[in-house]
Formats: structure tokens, sequence, C-alpha cells
């Protein structure tokens, strides 16, 4: 991998997991547990369209396993695992197929995986079918919650070049 992508790379894994420790100290306005707007989940939408595979399992892998640590939840690891991996196994086939224009669309099927991922992790530790009641809830935040993460990293995959080098984008104005 070149230097500059790792940095790349490492930049945004920084900005996730501050998005990531920012959002988990603002309380919930949604009382229910696991309900949330998942802000840092943008970083992830636009690397799916930005990074290759591999790259973006990195990615992710770094900040769940360093949000787990630095919020000081170990248990909240298993879930973003169980969740995120589901999630990346159906973006990663959708980004294909899925133009960067509707990248929204990509961005709410993700949460509706990462959610099937979440309730299977909780099924298995509860060892309990009664959770999966709770399944209709996330999913209707999980799709509020996409489509939002998913306009932010379109916005951003639009704005790629303009960011990327400013001078050049004055010159052409």
């Amino acid at each position: 991998m070149q230097t500059k992508r790792l940095t790349e790379l490492a930049l945004l894994a920084t900005i996730a997991l501050t998005i990531f420790m920012v959002e988990s100290k603002i309380p919930n306005p949604i009382p229910l547990p696991g309900v949330k707007l998942g802000l840092a989940n943008i970083v992830t939408v636009y690397a799916v369209y930005r990074f290759r595979p591999k790259e973006v399992i990195l990615l992710l892998t770094t900040r769940i396993i360093l949000g787990a640590v630095f919020g000081g939840n170990m248990m909240a690891l298993l879930y973003s695992a169980a969740g995120g991996a589901l999630c990346l196994l159906g973006m990663l086939p959708l980004h294909r197929l899925i133009p960067e224009k509707a990248l929204w669309i990509s961005s709410i099927l993700g949460a509706v995986f990462h959610n099937i991922g979440q309730m299977t992790a909780a099924i298995l530790v509860m060892k309990s079918l009664g959770v999966a009641m709770y399944f209709p809830f996330l999913l209707v935040s999980g799709c509020c919650a996409g489509y939002f993460t998913g306009l932010c990293a379109q916005f951003l995959l639009q704005r790629k070049p303009h960011m990327m080098n400013p001078a050049q984008t004055l010159a052409e104005r």
C-alpha cells in the first residue's frame, strides 16, 4: 500500500473515531438501546466508494476496535463487529451496482445489513429469540440513519475533487 493511501486511511480512521467518540457523549433522544445516528458510518460509506475492499475492511476494523477501547465498552465490540462485517458484505458488492449519485440507497441497505448483524449477535449473546421483537425498531431507525449518512457520504464524494486541490478549484472558477 502506498504511503499516501495509508495516510489517507489513517486520517479517515481518526475522523471516524473522533465522530464516534463525540456522538457517544451526546444524550440519545430516542431511549432505545442501540438506536443512534451512527455518524461515523459516513466515513465507512465514503470509503466503500473510494477505496479497495481490503482497505475499507482495515479502516472499519480499526475504528471498531479503537472505538470499543476508547469508549470503554468491550461488549459493544461484538455488536459493532457483527454489524460492520455484515454491512460490508452487503455494501461492497452493491457499490458496483449502485452509482455514486444514488449512494444513499447503498447506505440504507448497508444499515439494514448492519442491523441484521447486530440482532444476530444479540440473539446469540442473550440466547433468546425474544430480543428479535426489538428488530423492527432498529430497522426503522437504521434506515433513517442510513439515509442521512448516505447523503452525507454522497456529498463528500461529490466535493472530493474540490477538497483535494483547492488551488485548481479556484483557477477553474
